[in-house]
């Protein structure tokens, strides 16, 4: 329940930081050339293009981590639940490009699906994997305590009542 109402709580903001319109002058064309963008942050210097770039990594990145604790299952393969998760990320990353069409000041830009897409997946490479073996360690730890001793009687008391003349019903 947690892990949704973050998920939850991340993708609200994801909309109101990339969905809100901007009052600009003017506005740079829809970018459709993969890596384009990123070559002109690059030609901006280091600095510039650190922190543009690292804002398209960021943006989505929670989700590689939020997407599989929402799933909640800890024997799963590692190679599914990254293919799994990161194209959840990129479906959600097409989704908010497609929306931006629609609101004034806001440019969709093939670079930034790929950015966020990448943050997902690298995200999920960092955290996730150790994170499930950490969990499964604890929860092997915890079932080679002793259990608890049971209470109640586990003894036959025979067989159950029948009441004649009563059928079967069909």
């Amino acid at each position: 329940m947690v892990g949704f109402v973050l998920l939850l709580a991340h993708l609200l903001l994801v909309a109101w930081t990339s969905l809100r319109p901007r009052n600009v002058m003017w506005v740079t064309a829809t970018n459709l050339t993969p890596f384009a963008g990123i070559k002109a942050d690059l030609a901006l210097g280091p600095l510039e293009a650190a922190h543009q770039i690292g804002e398209g990594l960021l943006l989505l990145a929670p989700l590689g981590v939020l997407l599989p604790i929402v799933g909640g299952r800890l024997q799963v393969s590692p190679l599914a639940s990254l293919v799994r998760t990161v194209l959840a990320g990129a479906l959600i990353s097409l989704g908010i490009a497609l929306l931006q069409t629609a609101v004034p000041g806001q440019v969709p830009d093939v670079d930034s699906l790929l950015l966020n897409t990448a943050g997902v997946a690298l995200a999920h490479l960092a955290v996730v994997p150790a994170g499930r073996r950490g969990l499964r360690r604890r929860n092997q730890k915890e079932d080679r305590e002793p259990p608890a001793p049971v209470l109640r009687d586990d003894t036959p008391q025979g067989r159950t009542p029948t009441i004649p003349r009563v059928g079967i019903a069909p």
